[in-house]
């Protein structure tokens, strides 16, 4: 068992690519204090585990409920994630330092992000769904070693989110709004790649 929980934990860390995340997480939370910033982390890291989970036991049941796939689901995702990437391209993130908006509404803009774009689809993405319901069928060691696994990679996405302001004061302002474009261009590319899998998916005999 210990053996399948390491595969799948390297699988899980692949497609999860925490490393990869945390530049994004910084992009999206600049101008955040250290507060809102862990609990964006912690709020991103539950809601990601929750919709694993529920996908790991009922994905395919919800899936044919809808009448949905994972190819359409990875378009939608696509979609979303590109809008996320042209913010950060213009750099509208840096709207939440603005000093004429209430405290109230700056906290509504800034818990958004916890749900959309860091839980789904960035963490909880369609290639993590896709690799979490590609077990739920199989027997109960299986289903356990899926959990323990992503999991683990959430708690290390966690931990590499709450500590990234240490981060940003290396960097500096002018490294985030670098890192901003750069992962909003990154960003972009991802989400033009979902969209071609997704169509691909779709329609095979493109």
């Amino acid at each position: 068992m210990f053996t399948l929980i390491l595969k799948l934990t390297i699988s899980f860390f692949a497609v999860m690519n925490p490393l990869g995340n945390m530049p994004i997480f910084i992009s999206l939370t600049n101008g955040y204090s250290l507060e809102e910033k862990h609990r964006n982390a912690r709020k991103a890291a539950i809601i990601s585990f929750i919709i694993l989970t529920v996908f790991l036991l009922l994905g395919n049941f919800i899936f044919s409920m809808f009448g949905i796939t994972i190819h359409a689901f990875r378009i939608a995702g696509g979609i979303l994630i590109f809008g996320i990437a042209y913010n950060l391209l213009h750099a509208k993130t840096s709207n939440a330092q603005s000093p004429h908006q209430t405290e109230q509404r700056e906290a509504e803009a800034k818990n958004d992000i916890s749900v959309t774009p860091l839980a789904l689809p960035i963490m909880a993405g369609p290639g993590t769904i896709a690799t979490v319901m590609s077990q739920n069928s199989h027997s109960l060691k299986q289903v356990v070693s899926v959990f323990i696994s992503y999991t683990l990679i959430l708690a290390v996405t966690f931990f590499l989110f709450y500590y990234s302001s240490s981060i940003i004061k290396k960097l500096g302002q002018n490294g985030v709004n670098v890192i901003s474009r750069l992962m909003g261009l990154i960003l972009a590319v991802m989400a033009i790649q979902m969209i071609a899998e997704g169509i691909k998916g779709l329609f095979p005999s493109l």
